[in-house]
């Protein structure tokens, strides 16, 4: 399916399960780098009991791709626009949205601008409180490919070329990853015919170019007043594995959430829903039914 009404220029694809009239409405936002794959066996048992759908965000998998100011058009505000549309589009009404990764990001940017629009939150890493840690030594030993991701030469060495992406990429879900858990070829596949098309990976690491990563966006974070923190009721899955986020980071989740509920994931890695869907899944239903009525 696609997006019926563009927003800036984009409109997204997704794919769309369990829709029944009455049903609470689940969005799922995927992380870099994946796409609406990420949540496949998370989709499915949620399904039995809400409307589910799981867009490709602006820049990846099937979704519009275009040549703009990654300032302007693939930082989180920009893609929270794409992504309030369908809400409104769709009728549907105050979705749990659900993120990891980038699509974390974007799901605290829609709650906390239009909590109008959200029943709930089940996110996992990046959160706000890292702060200044994110410089530390160990830290930036992970986080360099941001730095690199600004350099033009980023672009020339890998999008176009299918076999860098896959090592590219490939090195990725296997870093950050739990133990134990390695991408199929299968998986790798995939994300390589979506990545790996002429201009799809410079458009995915547009979101790093318009300086909404991990590290700029830790560096700027400013703890708001009790009464801007993110309102609605938050579920915050923390895996055990993630070498990007260690746990010791969720320590400040109260600064900026008002009713904040921290869940370990045990022997997942930061590929969360891909890792630990069964634990996802029973988040999210367990959400919906804590504010069920919440309309």
């Amino acid at each position: 399916m696609r997006q019926e009404t563009a927003v800036d220029g984009f409109r997204l694809a997704y794919e769309r399960t369990g829709a029944e009239p009455g049903r609470p409405a689940v969005l799922m936002l995927h992380g870099w780098p994946g796409d609406r794959t990420d949540y496949t066996a998370v989709a499915s048992p949620v399904s039995a009991v809400a409307d589910v759908i799981v867009p490709d965000l602006r820049g990846f998998g099937e979704s519009d791709k275009h040549d703009a100011d990654p300032g302007a058009q693939y930082n989180a505000v920009a893609q929270a626009r794409s992504l309030v549309a369908p809400i409104e589009e769709l009728g549907l009404a105050r979705p749990v949205l659900v993120g990891y990764d980038i699509g974390s990001r974007i799901a605290q940017a829609i709650a906390r601008d239009r909590p109008d629009l959200v029943r709930a939150l089940v996110i996992a890493p990046p959160l706000p409180g890292i702060g200044d840690r994110i410089l530390q030594p160990g830290a930036q030993r992970e986080f360099w490919y941001q730095a690199f991701h600004q350099l033009e030469l980023c672009t020339e060495l890998i999008d176009g070329h299918r076999d860098a992406v896959r090592d590219y990429l490939r090195h990725f879900w296997s870093h950050w990853s739990g133990p134990g858990y390695e991408p199929a070829s299968r998986h790798l596949d995939h994300l390589v015919s979506v990545y790996g098309q002429p201009g799809a990976f410079a458009a995915s690491i547009a979101w790093y170019r318009a300086g909404a990563g991990s590290v700029a966006a830790s560096l700027t974070e400013r703890v708001p007043a009790p009464d801007r923190r993110i309102a609605v009721p938050t579920t915050v899955l923390w895996p055990e594995y993630d070498p990007l986020f260690p746990r010791e980071w969720s320590d400040r989740i109260g600064d900026f959430f008002a009713a904040a509920r921290l869940t370990w994931l045990d022997d997942a890695g930061h590929f969360s829903p891909v890792e630990a869907p069964d634990a996802y899944a029973a988040a999210i239903t367990a959400a919906i039914a804590d504010t069920r009525g919440a309309i």
